[in-house]
């Protein structure tokens, strides 16, 4: 039987696997930031990774639209910590938050919730430069009444029917930042209001970063939510929109609230929430043919409908406030009233980008998803040193000792297998580097354990070609015949053996969270390209050896013993034939 269908071309085999190879190593140079290392999990470097896992309010699965949002908003707090390399994933119905270097404890907190409220906008000032010496503010009337009644109260005033007929659809266009009343305010020192108390710094210290973290919500919540109106143009005055803000996520939506605007132009003074965002049903954006610009239009739950149409129309021409995590993302003006049911249109200079993320942010501002922390680690940049190291020689000592069995076991073929292994590991670390770029894939203990289990396998699949080429041996034939039928009979045993590793691996990383999924995923990695190597290296390189003088000497390819046996099986053979039939045995070489 022939051991193949055509002649074998081991160079074309050859020649895929080089263009391979420079296909990886082209995007890993040419393409993305071009550092050429691949991203490492807090274990090997050293920070806090801690796994969130979303919870549903009837209980199923969430969706991956709130999970994507979700990730989002908290990689908003993540960047906020002023830590380089943190980095939110969303792996099943779980958010992994990572945060590399010693300082990054506050990883812990991220996973709260992120909340939404629409507030009524009583004032707004121009950021200062500083602390607030020689800002320009529009005129704040501390006087003016933060009535958070009045959105609300069915005896509010209704729109003049006789005005200019606004469309009902399209009730308040994004205010220009830059468009805020330059007007000075009255060139009198800021009221004399004591701000809150600083501790005393030696007992400041000695508080845990809990206590120290809930110590500066409650200072931010005495000045930035007061009902003093003095107190409440103090920190108008003082907010730095720079700084981190300690109040993210925490502000009481019953009190009224002094904030930023998301792009740090604008500080506003916001009255106490009408319209928690949980009662945006939906938010979508789209192009307006008519006006021909972008929009946002949102509708509300039954609730917030009746609510806002009674807000819009009781102040016309004033601004309502979008408020995430302490945060003004967007503050338009109302230019009619929105009907009860109706949908509500903000407009502005918007792009298809910009009006679709806002339209995300108002959709999946108040995620429907409560997270508990499922799992949560630190561990010392010192400490993820020591692991790296201490992976690398293991994966090193596994490998020299894969290597020295196969020099030893089958001479020179050992060299191939050893060449086998480098280029698997060429392809391995490219691919890696790549998708750390493209998924943000972080190598970690439990992928470098998954590595080396793969450089086992690797070698087994040597390890049964070789063999099934000493079987073809045994059966007298040559080397150069042996190799071919080998092959054609290593192969499937090749294909089923790496085939239930993958779906062991696939079932793991399925099931499995966390690092143990790290560890799932090189291990089915390694068992893919086990069979590319395989294929596409390892079988060529041993043809062309067959075809060889030089490799074809037992001396060489450490097949004498078999080649040995399969002589005295052949004399044995003889010697009973000519018994068999009173012949003289025939002399054989």
């Amino acid at each position: 039987m022939a051991a193949s269908s055509g002649p074998v071309r081991p160079a074309r085999y050859l020649a895929v696997f080089a263009v391979l190879i420079a296909a990886v190593y082209a995007l890993v140079f040419f393409t993305g930031d071009k550092d050429p290392s691949p991203k490492l999990g807090i274990d090997l470097q050293g920070g806090t990774r801690v796994t969130l896992t979303a919870r549903t309010p009837d209980g199923n699965a969430p969706t991956q639209d709130s999970l994507k949002q979700a990730q989002q908003i908290i990689e908003t707090r993540v960047n906020g910590l002023g830590v380089t390399g943190s980095e939110v994933v969303v792996d099943g119905d779980n958010l992994v938050i990572t945060v590399p270097g010693d300082d990054s404890s506050q990883a812990r907190t991220l996973g709260q919730t992120a909340r939404l409220f629409i507030r009524p906008v009583v004032g707004s000032v121009a950021p200062s430069a500083g602390q607030g010496a020689g800002a320009q503010q529009t005129p704040v009337d501390p006087a003016a009444p933060v009535d958070p009644a009045a959105p609300t109260d069915p005896a509010a005033p209704a729109a003049d029917p006789a005005a200019p007929a606004a469309p009902q659809s399209r009730v308040f266009p994004a205010q220009d930042p830059s468009a805020v009343d330059p007007t000075p305010a009255p060139s009198t020192d800021a009221p004399a209001t004591d701000a809150p108390a600083t501790d005393d710094p030696a007992a400041d210290a000695s508080l845990s970063d809990a206590d120290r973290a809930a110590q500066e919500i409650s200072d931010a919540k005495t000045l930035r939510q007061s009902e003093d109106p003095q107190i409440q143009q103090l920190a108008m005055q003082s907010l730095d929109c720079n700084a981190a803000d300690p109040l993210a996520g925490n502000d009481d939506p019953a009190l009224p609230l002094v904030a930023c605007s998301t792009d740090g132009t604008a500080v506003y003074l916001l009255g106490p929430t009408i319209i928690d965002g949980q009662q945006i049903a939906d938010a979508t954006s789209g192009f307006d043919s008519q006006q021909a610009q972008f929009q946002v239009s949102l509708t509300f739950d039954s609730d917030g409908s009746n609510t806002w149409a009674q807000f819009t129309a009781a102040n016309l021409q004033k601004q309502a406030a979008f408020v995430l995590d302490s945060k003004v993302i967007s503050a338009p003006v109302i230019q009619g009233a929105t009907p009860a049911g109706s949908a509500t249109s903000i407009t502005g200079n918007f792009n298809a980008q910009s009006s679709s993320e806002l339209a995300n942010t108002l959709k999946y501002g108040s995620l429907p998803l409560s997270f508990v922390s499922s799992e949560a680690e630190t561990v010392s940049a010192t400490l993820g040193l020591a692991s790296l190291e201490a992976g690398l020689i293991a994966g090193a000592i596994g490998l020299a000792l894969v290597l020295v069995y196969c020099l030893l076991y089958y001479r020179a073929l050992g060299l191939l297998t050893a060449l086998s292994l480098a280029l698997a590991g060429l392809v391995v670390y490219g691919i890696i580097v790549l998708l750390g770029r493209w998924i943000s894939f972080t190598l970690d203990l439990a992928g470098i354990a998954g590595l080396i289990i793969g450089i086992g396998m690797t070698a087994d699949s040597f390890v049964v070609f070789f063999e099934r080429i000493k079987d073809e041996i045994r059966e007298g034939r040559s080397f150069r015949s042996a190799v071919p039928r080998g092959w054609a009979r290593a192969r499937k045993t090749i294909l089923s053996g790496n085939a239930v590793s993958f779906i062991a691996a696939a079932v793991l990383y399925v099931l499995a969270v966390g690092q143990v999924r790290g560890f799932a995923f090189t291990l089915g990695l390694t068992t893919i390209l086990d069979i590319i190597v395989v294929i596409l290296v390892t079988w060529p390189l041993v043809y062309l050896a067959s075809k060889s003088k030089f490799w074809s000497k037992p001396s060489v390819n450490g097949l004498g013993a078999v080649q040995q046996i399969a002589l005295e099986r052949k004399r044995a053979a003889n010697t009973a034939l000519a018994v068999k039939t009173g012949t003289t045995p025939s002399k054989e070489a």
